[in-house]
């Protein structure tokens, strides 16, 4: 049933939830919000539609050029002039610097960790939004880190011990001690505002920034790299081995700094009801009262949002750190639709004005609070895939017309340009000046990248092989241009620049041998898949002064230029066996069912999904879009057949059934392939060189409905 406001045709329970929980507390009348949201349905709906068909003109264009120019030696020049004469490349402007005010520290002048998170699961909320400080020791003791996993369920005395080695190995290389390694210390004390270990003194005393407890037997102890906080946590009644000489029973480093809640890539948000989840989840985060209950070893857990945390500084005041991660929201990209709402000719509205509208009515309910998740009025949105300046500036726009809407101050929305796709890339410096005023977040994301890179150049040829197409000079000229252009255009103090996604969450000890290459790079925020690897991660930030690194960069010049970003990875006479065909094929597919099969049959849209070598990978839209996207060229191309790849994805069905055995809720799509989930990822592959940017959503979106129906 749906319910007319403003010439909008609403689901009823989405009505309900706006008018009974989204719109008390705030000075938004039911009037007002839908009259909003009409207008800007009404007024944006059609350039909305404009930008979406110039996507499938500039597509259709580069097509024919790379038709016409088959088989001829690739002109670079020629190439690049091509796209300048259609529009797809613009001309660089002048030099400038953006604008954006009211940008919270965690934002601007903190460079850590940052979690992603499907907002329609409460607890992975609630873990990512409480996340901002972690346990040292126990993401060491339950992790690879130390070269094993500990297998036993009772606590291990001897890992303990190489637990607390590792710990105060990282506090000696980061907080060290005049004439005395913390391992050696037996007490920890602060006397006239100093932190005394053993009567000894820190090597850079301003790293001592307060303590808890009394001075002379400390609850804890807390310093400062960095801008990076670390607490040492004393219980002297732990027995050693479980606390060390000085009492010393945890280190707790702060760790995600920032969390983006996502209504986006890591969601399966079809139609109102699970908009109305999501929303409601965020709702619950902005107002403070989500919470979520769960069953862990037998034991009921509650879970809620964590307090801030309390210290007494060096000099005697009282003064509190924020307890949460400063948490963004990402909302949709301009292609989706979605059920909940149709326009006034009955068709679906744009889910973007959807999430637009309400996840910043939303944030609202937090805006006034002194110790908000914002302490400077601003409102987060990470927004998807944009293709080029004109959309976003286009989003620039609609938050405009919501802040009108909503009576908020122009420039209260922040947004975050995700350079996912590949018009967005070789734009950076025009599509930041697009929306100077609102940036406070770009970053970079290698899946959805490749996937826009394989769609847009489909008629180029065969791409490389997966593996390979890493190690091509475009992926690492887009990695630096990225910070190179970020940096010069003043992000430096008032934005983040990011990295993706550790997609292995139970190998951390090769994300601490690699995961440093990011801040090394000059981003000062980078993705984790979880809070104990947000935890780790905060390692390299003290080990990397991020800002400094930045200055070093901006100094050595612009290291990547267009030229090379557009040198697209196809196979240049490569004569691949069948069986490094197969094995490429079926590593795609296989990760395509595997995923596809729990987000169409269960829901989930981000999960940590068993590859081919039962290694878990965490999966999302972007991981499914490139396997798809890469089966799709090798049909187009005839690298394989039709019936090959019909072949490898019911054999790899049985592997996903087999990997998905001991869940209850799993649903088996073979001996007889003719579930809905199957033959969404048969969409994905045989109908991928027609998807709309080689995008996942409409095949899973489509084939969700068909089964929630």
């Amino acid at each position: 049933m749906r319910t007319e406001k403003y010439g909008l045709k609403v689901d009823d329970k989405l009505v309900e939830f706006v008018e009974a929980n989204a719109l008390p507390g705030i000075d938004i009348s039911s009037d007002n919000f839908w009259k909003g949201l009409a207008s800007i349905v009404n007024n944006l709906g059609p350039k909305n539609r404009e930008l979406l068909q110039k996507r499938k003109e500039l597509k259709q264009k580069i097509d024919g050029w790379h038709i016409e120019n088959r088989g001829k030696q690739f002109d670079a020049a020629n190439y690049k002039e091509f796209l300048k004469s259609i529009g797809y490349l613009v001309d660089e402007g002048a030099d400038f610097e953006i604008e954006t005010s009211n940008v919270d520290d965690e934002i601007a002048n903190i460079a850590g960790p940052q979690l992603v998170v499907p907002i329609t699961n409460s607890r992975f909320a609630l873990n990512a939004a409480n996340a901002r400080f972690g346990s040292l020791y126990d993401s060491v003791y339950g992790t690879d880190v130390l070269g094993s996993i500990s297998q036993s369920k009772s606590y291990d005395p001897a890992r303990g011990a190489e637990v607390i080695a590792y710990a105060k190995n990282f506090l000696d290389e980061t907080f060290p001690i005049s004439g005395l390694s913390h391992a050696d210390a037996t007490n920890y004390l602060v006397k006239d505002g100093v932190l005394l270990v053993d009567g000894k003194k820190l090597k850079d005393t301003e790293q001592f920034a307060g303590f808890r407890g009394p001075e002379n037997s400390p609850e804890g102890i807390l310093l400062k790299n960095n801008n990076l906080h670390v607490e040492l946590y004393f219980n002297k009644e732990l027995p050693i081995g479980q606390a060390d000489k000085a009492g010393i029973a945890d280190v707790i480093l702060e760790s995600a700094l920032s969390a983006i809640m996502d209504c986006e890539d890591s969601v399966a948000a079809v139609d109102a009801e699970d908009k109305i989840l999501a929303y409601t989840n965020w709702l619950g985060l902005m107002k403070r009262d989500l919470t979520c209950s769960f069953t862990k070893a037998g034991k009921t857990l509650r879970r809620r949002l964590l307090p801030d945390r309390k210290y007494i500084s060096p000099n005697g005041t009282q003064f509190q750190l924020k307890g949460r991660a400063l948490m963004l929201v990402r909302n949709v990209g301009h292609l989706m639709t979605n059920p909940a709402i149709l326009d006034s000719d009955g068709n679906e509205i744009g889910e973007g004005f959807m999430d637009a509208m309400f996840t910043v009515a939303i944030a609202m309910h937090d805006l006034d609070r002194k110790s908000g998740n914002s302490v400077t009025g601003s409102v987060y949105i990470v927004k998807p895939k944009m293709h080029g300046p004109e959309e976003v500036s286009f989003t620039d726009e609609i938050f405009t017309e919501v802040e009108k809407a909503l009576g908020l101050p122009q420039y209260t929305v922040k947004i975050g340009i995700m350079d996912e796709e590949r018009r967005t890339t070789v734009n950076l410096k025009e599509c930041i000046r697009a929306a100077k005023h609102r940036v406070a977040f770009i970053n970079t994301g290698f899946l959805d990248r490749t996937g826009d890179e394989i769609h847009t150049s489909m008629e180029a040829g065969p791409f490389l092989r997966k593996d390979e197409i890493k190690k091509q000079p475009w992926i690492a000229a887009y990695e630096d241009q990225n910070v190179d252009v970020g940096l010069a255009c003043g992000l430096q103090g008032k934005a983040q620049i990011g990295k993706g996604m550790w997609a292995v969450p139970d190998n951390m000890a090769d994300m601490m041998d690699q995961k440093i290459s990011h801040p090394d790079s000059g981003a000062n925020c980078a993705w984790v898949p979880s809070p104990t690897a947000a935890t780790l991660h905060a390692i390299h930030y003290h080990k990397i002064d991020v800002f400094a690194r930045q200055n070093a960069i901006q100094k050595s010049g612009r290291r990547a230029s267009v030229d090379t970003i557009l040198q697209f990875p196809v196979s240049q006479g490569q004569n691949w066996s069948n069986d490094e065909i197969t094995r490429e094929i079926e590593n795609n597919a296989q990760g395509i069912l595997g995923y596809v099969v729990r987000w169409v049959d269960q829901g989930i849209g981000c999960s940590k999904v068993p590859d081919i070598n039962n290694v878990g990978l965490m999966e999302d839209r972007a991981t499914c879009r490139i396997s798809a996207q890469h089966i799709a060229n090798w049909l187009h191309h005839g690298i394989v057949t039709p019936e090959e790849v019909m072949q490898i994805l019911q054999r790899m069905a049985g592997v996903v059934d087999s990997q998905n055995a001991n869940d209850p809720a799993y649903s088996p799509m073979s001996p007889n392939f003719t579930s809905i989930s199957f033959q969404a990822a048969c969409d994905l592959v045989f109908k991928g060189a027609i998807q709309p940017s080689g995008y996942t959503e409409p095949v899973l979106h489509a084939r969700r409905l068909e089964l929630k129906g």
